[in-house]
């Protein structure tokens, strides 16, 4: 399929701001600070039509007292067991060990290990928080995420720093926070997007060469393999977030074994702006981030004015928004 047949359009105004803008970032323990990228004059957004988510005493406890008569003797019926002995209180209702009045616990813990690929396992356990909405918050990156029924949830997330901290936010304040050493984020780039809701954006990265939709054009419907990365033979991109929720938090992350690459050449990168009736017409708010060999994390904020409605199916590409790769073979 070919997307490059374009088309003069008027009127699309992209603007990029350094820092962190509309996305909060959270300084954690151990979380290092985003480098700022000299400013990004954008020249190549090109528009090309589209290619084809206690207890309670028993009721009958005090029968068989009378306060009629204080000075009457009361005579015991006999009962089988032990005698009571004086200071024993023959009312008393003993506690099951499991009915102590104590409920639940509402405590929330986190646990990071690293795995293969420079990515990070979480397993979180947060039993009150079941079906509840979730941020989970990682150098400036953070999207949404569901609790399912029993409140566990098991994710795999690149890391942005080798002393990777990671920490998850709940609406109502309460959050665990998790840390993991990732050595080998050294031999990685990485280049991510994130953005809120129905923004329509992609990320894509064509490996030395490769033709959209053919072998080494990586993008989220051919997001690559984690263990061919791993032997340094291409990247693969993750997607992160829940979009079966409002306004979600949404992020698309590439990496590229740059530090084991068997081959070298350039990996074009490019985000890609789709024109949906959610976003026709109105202004795409956006970020990536961006760490490779020997430069810290760059982050950019960015606006995009998409095209009217009249257009619905067609890419805006923002070619030269992120750098591409520059691979050498090792």
């Amino acid at each position: 399929m070919s997307r490059i047949r374009s088309y003069i359009m008027g009127g699309a105004t992209f603007a990029c701001a350094l820092g962190i803008g509309y996305l909060m970032q959270y300084g954690l323990p151990g979380q290092t600070t985003a480098t700022a990228a000299a400013p990004l004059k954008v020249t190549a957004i090109t528009p090309t039509s589209s290619a084809g988510v206690m207890p309670l005493l028993p009721a009958d406890a005090g029968q068989g007292l009378s306060c009629a008569d204080p000075e009457a003797t009361v005579t015991l019926a006999a009962v089988d067991g032990p005698m009571l002995g004086a200071g024993d209180d023959p009312f008393a209702v003993e506690m099951p060990a499991d009915q102590s009045g104590a409920g639940p616990s509402c405590d929330i813990t986190m646990t990071a290990e690293p795995m293969a690929g420079a990515m990070v396992t979480l397993t979180l356990d947060a039993p009150c928080q079941a079906g509840e909405r979730a941020t989970l918050h990682h150098q400036g990156l953070m999207f949404t995420e569901i609790l399912p029924s029993d409140g566990t949830l098991k994710l795999s997330v690149p890391a942005f720093a080798q002393r990777a901290s990671f920490m998850i936010s709940f609406p109502g304040g309460a959050g665990a926070t998790a840390v993991a050493d990732v050595t080998s984020l050294a031999f990685y780039d990485r280049v991510a997007v994130q953005w809120k809701g129905e923004a329509g954006l992609q990320l894509h990265a064509r490996e030395f060469g490769a033709e959209y939709f053919q072998p080494g054009h990586i993008w989220s419907d051919s997001a690559g393999d984690l263990a061919a990365a791993a032997r340094g033979e291409g990247g693969f991109l993750v997607r992160l977030g829940r979009m079966d929720t409002p306004e979600a938090l949404v992020a698309e992350v590439y990496s590229f074994p740059s530090g084991t690459a068997r081959q070298g050449g350039d990996v074009a990168v490019t985000v890609e702006a789709e024109v949906t009736a959610q976003n026709c017409s109105q202004t795409v708010e956006a970020q990536t981030l961006d760490i490779r060999e020997g430069v810290g994390l760059r982050v950019r904020d960015l606006v995009l004015d998409m095209p009217e409605c009249k257009d619905l199916g067609d890419f805006l590409v923002l070619k030269n928004l992120v750098e591409d790769l520059n691979i050498a073979a090792r």
